[in-house]
C-alpha cells in the first residue's frame, strides 16, 4: 500500500491529523527541554542516578503531568489510553534518565569527555523518540 496515491496528493499537503500530529510532536520537545533545562533544579539532577530517589521522581512527574496538554492537541486517546501512555512515559523516562546518570557517574565523564555528550545526546534522542511514540500510540490506538 503506497502512502501516498499520486504525485499530485503530495501537492494537497498534509491532512489535518497529520498537522495534529506533528504539532503534538514540537508542542512535546518543547515541553521536553523546558521540563529538563528550565524547570529542573540541582536537587532533581543530582538525585536521578539514585534509584528510587524523590529527586528523579519528582522531576519525571513533572514531565508527565507536562505531557497531559497532548491529549488536547491530538485527539483521539480514551481515558484509559491516556492513563496507559503517561504511565509508561514515566517508567520509561525515569529508567532513560537513570541509567544515562549511573553510566556517566559510575565511568566518571565528565563536560570534558565526548562520552559525556555522547551519553547526553542518547538519552536525548531516546526522550524524543518517546514523545514519536507517544502521538503514534494516540493517533493509531
Amino acid at each position: 500500500m503506497s502512502l501516498v496515491a499520486s504525485p499530485l496528493d503530495l501537492l494537497a499537503g498534509p491532512s489535518a491529523e497529520a498537522w495534529l500530529a506533528l504539532l503534538g510532536v514540537a508542542y512535546l520537545l518543547i515541553k521536553h527541554a523546558f521540563a529538563d533545562y528550565v524547570l529542573q533544579t540541582r536537587y532533581q539532577w543530582m538525585n536521578k542516578g539514585t534509584y528510587g530517589h524523590p529527586g528523579g521522581l519528582v522531576h519525571v512527574a513533572a514531565h508527565v503531568v507536562l505531557t497531559t496538554p497532548v491529549f488536547a492537541i491530538v485527539p483521539g486517546a480514551t481515558l484509559g489510553l491516556a492513563a496507559l501512555i503517561l504511565g509508561a512515559e514515566f517508567l520509561v523516562h525515569y529508567h532513560v534518565d537513570w541509567a544515562k546518570e549511573r553510566l556517566v557517574r559510575e565511568r566518571g565523564w565528565t563536560a570534558a569527555d565526548k562520552q559525556f555528550w555522547h551519553a547526553i545526546g542518547f538519552d536525548q534522542l531516546a526522550h524524543g523518540l518517546t514523545y514519536v511514540a507517544i502521538v503514534w500510540a494516540i493517533v493509531a490506538l
